[in-house]
């Protein structure tokens, strides 16, 4: 068994966060002192920060609660992986709140002044010269919620003990930024704030190994497949006089076509037809059949995510 390379050890104390250079095949872990602490996580291409961690579309793809095993996505269009949780010994992290913010603590609490994820984000960022607009929604590490059957999300109070840890390793270059969550009088993190330890390593090669591959797609585009790939310099949006729409697959076109069905299919269609839906629209009832009898048997994503389906 191969051993990792130590790099550095961290101590981020309540109130809090840190940057990290977290290199392509260099490991991250996030670590409780105290236990019961949840952990607000951006991350971002070191190499271009306008592609960044969605929580949109890893929550898509593993569910409210992303763990060992599962990829922290980018966004579309690049939709990239950009870390993979290797192990995960507490197993509840989150993906579905929001980071809390000043107006929250003002709002419901009526704190003016008060530790909170966004702000401890962006000060944490601004080292690298990002802004507070730049904080984008969190990977919520250690933090316990559920959704109930009327649609409602609530936070519960969480059991991670000391020494409970996450660890991700580095797909591509990242800067990595974890924060304390600033929620001392929430159930986040059991009403109180304590410190976490980030340790990085260079990753071994069974770490390297375990790492299931993912399918590169021509729908995964960089910069310079973008018909406008320029950074706005300035705030103030205005049209472009030039502008010319060019959206994929316009106009639409729609082409009728006749299917024809014996009589022990029709017989079998009528049974099944959505008429509460589609009413004596029988090509719109036909379609929905067909498409949900493809999706049950040949769609390898869950909810329109994409497949983890390995290509060589």
């Amino acid at each position: 068994m191969s051993a990792r390379t130590f790099i550095s050890e961290t101590l981020i104390l309540p109130g809090t966060g840190k940057a990290f250079e977290v290199l392509k095949g260099q490991v991250m872990r996030i670590e409780q002192v105290a236990g019961g602490q949840c952990v607000d996580f951006n991350a971002f291409n070191l190499h271009d920060y306008k592609e960044f961690m969605h929580c949109g579309r890893t929550r898509t793809v593993h569910g409210f609660h992303p763990s060992e095993g599962d990829f922290l996505w980018s966004q579309p269009p690049r939709e990239n992986a950009l870390l993979y949780i290797l192990r995960d010994t507490y197993g509840r992290n989150d993906v579905l709140f929001p980071r809390c913010s000043a107006y929250l603590y003002e709002a419901a609490y009526g704190f003016h002044d008060h530790t909170n994820c966004h702000d401890i984000q962006a000060e944490a960022q601004r080292e690298y010269g990002l802004t507070p607009d730049d904080v984008h929604d969190s990977f919520n590490f250690f933090m316990c919620t559920e959704v109930q059957t009327d649609g409602t999300a609530t936070i519960t109070r969480q059991s991670s003990q000391a020494g409970d840890y996450v660890e991700m390793v580095a797909l591509m270059d990242v800067l990595a930024v974890p924060n304390v969550c600033g929620a001392d009088v929430m159930r986040t993190s059991n009403f109180s704030l304590k410190p976490v330890k980030i340790t990085i390593w260079e990753a071994s090669e069974d770490d390297l190994a375990a790492v299931p591959k993912v399918p590169i797609l021509r729908s995964q585009r960089t910069p310079d497949q973008f018909r406008n790939a320029t950074i706005k310099a300035t705030r103030e949006l205005t049209a472009d006089p030039d502008y010319v729409a060019g959206f994929t697959n316009t106009p639409i076109v729609e082409t009728e076509v006749t299917i024809e069905l014996p009589a022990d299919l029709a017989t079998a269609f009528n049974a099944i037809a959505n008429r509460e839906l589609y009413g004596a629209d029988d090509g719109a009832a036909l379609r929905d059949i067909l498409f949900t009898w493809w999706e049950e048997r040949f769609l390898q994503a869950k909810s329109g995510a994409p497949s983890l389906e390995t290509q060589d």
